[in-house]
């Protein structure tokens, strides 16, 4: 795809901004309607094929915007259908994205952020570091390209991808807005979640500003310590002020917040770890995700045995806490967040 730095992308644009540039050449307002209906509803890729338009406002068009900026450079699909993909940027960089087949609907995984600044050492992702935010065009051109190209609508979405999304709010946020716009990709609030490790300001403006919108917090640990071991930001935001910013949350939205732990042997899996935890989020309207950590290459971190898996969420349980134990997926096509563009970083 050729990108041009003197053509705006449209992919992010509603009717409202569009139609002020209509009109300022003479064309009624409702023309931007129709571009966004052939953007996102027909995933039109080419000016060509918005046939309601006239030849001569598709040449102009094409003059001034682009459509899109992102490419699939690598897709790979798994036994069990989940398809991993890397979006190709515009300046050379990468990110992934992973879409879960299931039996009643589709689910894509996306990324707000080219590496990650958290730098968690058990992640593929917080191993290669952070390189820059994305910006809400290539954000929200993520669902767009993978519903073009694989011809299906995205029932839910979720930011577990590469990178903070909320150490990059402001994009995000103006992605959920056209994700979610019904003259945009039209994917409803609630079937949207944001993953994050815990920043607790913008845990709160999402809570104010997306009422609506899932929140799913990975603690993957119980006490300060441990948790300053395995996600680094827990030493500028420890867990009690995370928690205390998820009690807000809950009380701005009234929704149950989801509690992520990923295991890892004789790390954080043990019978104490998982008393401290019913003990941290008891009474809370929460409900604990927990995650069998994948092998990373080159990571010390090894995954809970089933054994081990089963009996903290025995714990759990006994103790009067929701629970799930998350079932992975693609596990033979590095469906881990970052190992895909590690691959790549190495072949360069």
């Amino acid at each position: 795809m050729e990108v041009s730095v003197d053509r705006k992308n449209l992919i992010g644009l509603l009717p409202r901004e569009l139609s002020s540039w209509f009109e300022e050449r003479g064309e009624p307002a409702y023309r931007a309607r129709q571009v966004t209906f052939w953007l996102y509803r027909k995933k039109a890729a080419r000016f060509e094929e918005m046939t309601d338009l006239p030849a001569s406002l598709r040449k102009v068009m094409a003059e001034h915007f682009q459509i899109g900026s992102l490419r699939i450079a690598e897709s790979l699909v798994s036994g069990d259908g989940t398809e991993k993909f890397l979006f190709a940027l515009h300046d050379g960089h990468a990110v992934e994205g992973v879409l879960i087949p299931h039996r009643k609907h589709t689910t894509l995984c996306v990324s707000s952020q080219v590496g990650c600044p958290v730098g968690c050492p058990f992640c593929a992702t917080g191993r290669v570091g952070f390189k820059r935010s994305l910006n809400f065009q290539e954000i929200a051109e993520e669902v767009w390209l993978v519903e073009r190209v694989r011809g299906l609508s995205i029932d839910n979405l979720v930011f577990m991808g590469m990178g903070e999304p909320l150490l990059n709010y402001d994009h995000l946020s103006l992605a959920l807005r056209v994700i979610n716009a019904r003259d945009g990709l039209g994917i409803g609030a609630r079937r949207m979640t944001i993953s994050t490790v815990g920043v607790p300001e913008a845990i709160v403006r999402l809570g104010r500003e997306w009422r609506e919108v899932n929140l799913a917090v990975s603690l993957h640990a119980p006490d300060n310590d441990l948790r300053s071991f395995l996600v680094p930001l827990n030493k500028v935001y420890p867990l009690s002020s995370v928690l205390k910013s998820v009690k807000e949350y809950i009380n701005l939205t009234n929704r149950r917040v989801t509690i992520e732990y990923t295991l890892w042997q004789d790390v954080n899996d043990g019978a104490r770890e998982a008393q401290a935890l019913s003990h941290l989020v008891g009474g809370m309207l929460v409900h604990v995700n927990i995650i069998p950590g994948n092998q990373v290459k080159g990571s010390p971190f090894r995954p809970s045995s089933r054994d081990r898996v089963e009996r903290f969420s025995r714990i759990l349980q006994e103790n009067r806490i929701n629970v799930t134990i998350r079932r992975s997926r693609g596990q033979n096509i590095q469906a881990s967040c970052g190992e895909l563009y590690r691959i790549q970083e190495g072949e360069k």
